[in-house]
């Protein structure tokens, strides 16, 4: 299953890898050009976790809603998921899409 939100894509995932390491934040993207955020709404509801390049969330509650101030909200239902840039190709390069 696979969600998107603004410039993020949330995929399903069966597990998280276990050396990743929980991140104390909510915020699943820092915003470039506004400074707004793609983040949980309640951090109660959610856990972020990450390993190298690769990140991860945990939502723990039976739904948790990723917000910004430019999009519609999505609710995620419980489960586990990567989360990552949406990218683009162009015969120059494969680069990252800005919201």
């Amino acid at each position: 299953m696979l969600f998107r939100h603004g410039d993020i894509i949330i995929e399903a995932v069966k597990e998280i890898p276990t050396q990743a390491k929980r991140q104390v934040s909510t915020i699943l993207a820092h915003g470039e050009l506004t400074g707004h955020n793609h983040r949980i709404e309640d951090p109660e509801t959610a856990e972020i976790f990450v390993l190298g390049g690769e990140c991860f969330l945990r939502v723990r509650a039976l739904t948790a809603r990723v917000i910004h101030e430019e999009h519609k909200p999505i609710t995620l239902p419980q489960g586990l998921y990567r989360f990552w840039y949406q990218r683009e190709y162009t015969p120059q390069a494969i680069r990252r899409v800005y919201d």
